[in-house]
């Protein structure tokens, strides 16, 4: 059952969903019967975020239920409904809302996500209706994040680099789009050395899937993914703790198709090019070792100062190959650093570019959008914290400041200053549930850069 349906195709009753906050709940209270008005009084409802009370009309049933709601916070007002509510259709009330009805909608129909594919839902989540415009926008947006969600709470088992380019081929089957892949020792002979030398260690063949789509007389859009299925840490492995999750560092190339699947379901025009480098980071008597050095594709020599920095080496194969493209723009999505968590925290995206006006269009995009993204500062005298004595540079460094920073910088190197470049470190994780925001994968800048893109090339 979905969680959004457009009024057209309603046929039953459907009860009406009121937001109200502390301060617009005296006219709301006043609109009422003096039953209402007393069973407010009685359950103390206040219009606290989160809270909600259900009135009954004079006959007993259901008239209409108020929410509490946070005008700052609308994605979270209706999150926590579609399961909390009895199944049935609901509908928001237009009356003077305090908070944005797209984004509360929006929120409503993220709660309603539940991962099914190794257990199912206890119930079915309620229903919202929404006018039939709303929900041609809403419904490309809800997939898209959804896609995300369903990419990176899949184990590693399931979601290696082979079944990243099994997803792509779907999606350019759906969309006439034209489907490459360089698989296993293809990179080499291809020119992703880098690529090839995170990956090979894997009994799972690395990959760069590369898809293409849209009228070659459009602009030239690139976006990047990294698409880590798993990350041991390599020789340099991770504790336990820091290797639990690590399905999710696949978090990168889950946002890049997703994107690339709203640009092509909306007919954004552009002619896109979607790049997912695909690896598996493991152990074996073939891994890659501290100390050794690759030449990239670039031709820039890199000495791998730690096996577990290797996001970074996958991307700068695929930067280069996106740059020699000459395109319009280049966006990459990778979860890259626990730095940036640090510094912003699990849910603001850290945004790196070369044109620091591709950023402020961003992170008003995001405002805009409810999906907040945060400009840090590719601050390039810091280029000295990865410098080597051996070879052009290292992949990390010894000191612990500014890691999100260095990390940009590495990938800066494979990016011409003349293109425009947009790079976003996400966390593309809940690490708790919250209203509209389960525990798990999670969409985070997504939203953001499709509207920042409607913006570019609309």
């Amino acid at each position: 059952m979905a969680s959004l349906i457009a009024r057209s195709a309603v046929n039953g009753p459907v009860t009406l969903i009121e937001p109200v906050d502390a301060q617009h709940l005296p006219n709301v209270r006043d609109r009422l019967t003096s039953a209402q008005q007393a069973w407010l009084a009685t359950t103390g409802f206040d219009g606290a975020p989160g809270s909600a009370t259900l009135l009954s009309n004079s006959e007993g049933g259901l008239d209409r239920i108020l929410v509490g709601v946070d005008p700052t916070d609308p994605m979270s007002s209706l999150g926590g409904l579609p399961y909390r509510l009895p199944v049935g259709n609901y509908a928001l009330s237009g009356d003077g809302m305090p908070v944005d009805e797209f984004a509360c909608v929006l929120g409503w129909a993220l709660g309603a996500y539940h991962f099914g594919r190794y257990r199912k839902a206890p119930r079915l989540p309620a229903t919202m209706v929404v006018v039939d415009e709303m929900l041609g926008s809403l419904q490309p947006l809800v997939d898209a994040t959804l896609t995300v969600r369903d990419l990176v709470n899949t184990p590693a088992e399931d979601m290696g680099p082979e079944d990243l380019s099994d997803f792509v081929k779907t999606l350019a089957r759906e969309y006439g789009a034209k489907l490459r892949d360089w698989v296993g020792d293809e990179l080499i002979s291809g020119n992703f050395p880098t690529l090839h030398m995170v990956g090979r260690a894997s009994h799972r063949e690395p990959r760069l899937i590369e898809l293409t789509w849209g009228d070659p007389s459009h602009p030239k859009l690139v976006v990047v993914g990294k698409g880590v299925c798993f990350d041991s840490g390599g020789l340099d492995i991770k504790l336990a703790d820091g290797m639990r999750w690590m399905k999710k560092d696949m978090g990168g190339a889950a946002h890049a198709i997703a994107l690339a699947g709203l640009v092509m379901t909306t007919q954004l025009p552009v002619r896109m090019t979607l790049l997912v480098a695909a690896v598996d980071n493991s152990i074996a008597g073939n891994a890659m070792r501290p100390g050794d050095i690759v030449r990239t594709r670039s031709g820039l020599t890199v000495e791998i100062d730690n096996t577990d920095a290797e996001g970074r080496l996958v991307l700068c194969d695929a930067l280069t190959y996106a740059s020699e493209q000459k395109p319009n723009l280049i966006v990459d999505f990778a979860t890259l650093t626990g730095a940036a968590r640090v510094a912003l925290g699990p849910d603001i995206p850290a945004v790196f570019t070369n044109h620091d006006e591709l950023a402020t269009d961003l992170v008003a995009a995001g405002r805009r959008v409810n999906d907040p993204v945060w400009q840090l500062p590719l601050w390039r005298p810091y280029r000295r914290m990865i410098e080597s004595y051996i070879a052009d540079f290292a992949n990390a460094g010894t000191s612990r400041h500014a890691g999100a920073v260095t990390a940009a910088l590495y990938l800066d190197r494979f990016v011409p200053q003349d293109t425009p470049w947009l790079h976003l470190d996400t966390y593309s994780w809940n690490d708790a549930d919250r209203p509209g925001k389960p525990r798990g994968g999670e969409a985070q800048g997504l939203r953001a850069c499709f509207a920042f893109l409607q913006t570019r090339y609309l």
